[in-house]
């Protein structure tokens, strides 16, 4: 993995099982199931998830980086004017956080370190 690349796209959904079939079948994505809220797919030519979510979905994308660094890319964000929408947490595999960037857009950064 290279620091500052998307690595991963995570999507939300109401249906987890539904959505699992519907690209499955359509596109053969696997899945691994995380739980009741998650799953993750691959052999999609881009890694990445559903977040089981009952909010009405405005924009149902979240792109995610990847940096060795959460401290540091933070830092950066921070003081090139994104603002911090959701602070570190961790999750199975390492831990995240999530960003405005000025122009609004939602993105997340992840690290397995």
């Amino acid at each position: 993995m290279k620091n500052n690349q998307i690595n991963y796209i995570e999507f939300k959904a109401a249906d987890l099982e539904e959505i699992k079939m519907f690209y499955s079948k359509c596109f053969n994505w696997v899945f691994t199931d995380y739980g009741p809220s998650y799953i993750a797919f691959s052999e999609s030519g881009l890694d990445g998830g559903f977040e089981k979510s009952d909010l009405k979905i405005m924009n149902g994308a979240l792109v995610v980086l990847y940096h060795e660094d959460l401290n540091l890319v933070k830092n950066n964000i921070i003081q090139f004017g994104g603002n911090i929408s959701k602070d570190i947490f961790s999750f199975p595999g390492g831990r995240r956080f999530h960003f405005l960037d000025p122009a609004g857009n939602e993105l997340a950064v992840w690290s397995d370190k």
